[in-house]
């Protein structure tokens, strides 16, 4: 059974860092894509950003390249999202999902919203 867990959310002011992380285990490979979503008050669920199975490949929305770096150990099964120069509109539950296989197109991966498992998320609250 595939689960994935969320942690290292909590409450910061804008310019922090937080690091989040998302333990994987249930998977018989490491053949499987990761992303993170975020979902705040009000808005819809949003993709933040992606990470392939096998070569690292990484994909980031607009709003959080440049501030935001995933990465992932394959040997602790576990993926992270580094934040850096938090601001307040990065406020939200963080999810964790991951699908099967390797998709040759990050960006239309995460735009997709077509994942095989979810994580019950970690809350991020950005402010002063």
């Amino acid at each position: 059974q595939v689960q994935l867990v969320e942690s290292g959310g909590g409450l910061v002011q804008p310019g922090q860092s937080l690091r989040l992380l998302c333990a994987v285990s249930g998977f018989t490979s490491n053949f499987h894509a990761v992303a993170w979503f975020r979902q705040g008050p009000g808005k819809e669920r949003e993709g933040v950003s992606c990470i392939s199975s096998s070569d690292g490949n990484t994909y980031y929305a607009d709003s959080v390249k440049g501030r935001f770096t995933i990465s992932r150990d394959n040997a602790n099964n576990t993926v992270y999202l580094q934040m850096n120069s938090l601001l307040p509109e990065d406020t939200g539950v963080y999810y964790c999902a991951a699908a099967d296989g390797s998709p040759s197109n990050l960006r239309l991966f995460l735009e997709s919203y077509d994942m095989d498992y979810w994580g019950k998320g970690t809350l991020v609250t950005v402010s002063s």
